[in-house]
């Protein structure tokens, strides 16, 4: 199977949330090709939920999971140590009240 590159993979992304009206930005530029991505969801209200693709080695499916949500600050710092493991991840900011960040949506989801 193959993979889209990472920064192709962002900019659909963010293209995909701006024709919803969702704002959204990237905090954190991972590599171009091979960087993995994080998506936190900021619904304006103290509160976060930050995903990450996660893959089924049972059936091979690629999914997205949640990494850790509750107070903003709690997963900003869990954000930051992630990217202290990988310096080339790509971490891309939701910013939605109702709660919508699309990665459930066709062509996002898998």
């Amino acid at each position: 199977m193959t993979r889209l590159a990472a920064e192709f993979w962002v900019q659909a992304y963010l293209t995909r949330l701006r024709l919803n009206d969702i704002p959204a930005f990237v905090v954190a530029r991972g590599d171009d090709t091979a960087g993995a991505v994080l998506v936190k969801l900021n619904t304006l209200d103290g509160q976060a939920r930050a995903f990450q693709r996660s893959f089924d080695l049972m059936t091979g499916a690629r999914n997205w999971a949640v990494l850790t949500e509750g107070q903003e600050p709690e997963v900003d710092a869990a954000i930051a140590r992630q990217r202290g493991f990988d310096p080339d991840l790509w971490v891309i900011e939701v910013e939605d009240r109702a709660g919508r960040h699309l990665l459930d949506e066709p062509g996002l989801a898998d």
